[in-house]
């Protein structure tokens, strides 16, 4: 992995930093380039677009946003580090891959219809959820035993799912969040939603291969992008 000195203004600190790597949906371990040269600045103001970048895969191509690099600083000083901009799509060959993460496919045996219960709170659809996924073949599906800090309501082999019960639509920032969680696990994450799901929302989802359900009061989830519809289909 690429490392580049960093010294931080504040102390006049150096520093070695490489930059953690995470695995791409492909297998490879795929990390933000680095931008040597370039000076560190410091975090003041954090926002949600600039804590994340975009880059590309070396092994398929793919492009997606990962987290940005950061080094903190014994002093206290927390430093985002630059990276190299992802080349524009006009100027190289596009991702060899397609364009949302594909699910494993596998020829399940049919599954009986689903029963569906209705749904009277939180913790009915969360009972739902857990259901509807045994029913597409996570058989191991289990709560957490505890409120989870990063939200994750339900798990099983290979799998994280957020179940929001809020009333008001799901924020891209939930999707993103869960997302990031799977991502540094190396699972497949699942999101169900009672009040279905902000437009941004539903674009992220289908951009980073998140299959979204919404939940109605008569308790059949519904598939509500591509990810949701294949995994639907195929089955775990």
């Amino acid at each position: 992995m690429e490392s580049v000195p960093v010294r931080c203004p504040a102390c006049r600190r150096d520093h070695t930093y490489s930059p953690p790597a995470y695995p791409c949906p492909c297998g490879a371990p795929t990390a933000p380039p680095l931008l040597p040269g370039a000076r560190a600045v410091p975090i003041t103001h954090r926002t949600w677009n600039d804590d994340w970048v975009t880059v590309r895969c070396p092994a398929c191509g793919r492009r997606d946003q990962w987290p940005q690099p950061e080094l903190c600083c014994p002093c206290g000083t927390v430093l985002r580090v630059p990276v190299r901009p992802v080349t524009a799509p006009d100027d190289e060959p596009g991702p060899a891959g397609p364009s949302h993460i594909p699910l494993p496919r596998t020829a399940p045996a049919p599954r009986p219809a689903f029963h569906a219960v209705a749904i009277h709170g939180a913790g009915d659809a969360l009972a739902t959820a857990a259901r509807y996924l045994r029913w597409l073949g996570y058989h191991d599906v289990a709560q957490s035993p505890k409120p989870s800090p990063a939200r994750i309501d339900l798990r099983a082999t290979g799998l994280i799912a957020q179940v929001d019960t809020v009333a008001r639509p799901t924020a891209v920032r939930d999707v993103e969040c869960l997302w990031l969680n799977a991502l540094s696990a190396s699972v497949t994450c699942v999101f169900f939603s009672l009040s279905g799901y902000a437009p941004d929302a539903s674009a992220r989802a289908e951009g980073l291969g998140m299959p979204l359900f919404a939940m109605d009061p008569a308790g059949t989830p519904q598939p509500v992008n591509s990810p949701a519809d294949e995994l639907l289909s195929t089955g775990a």
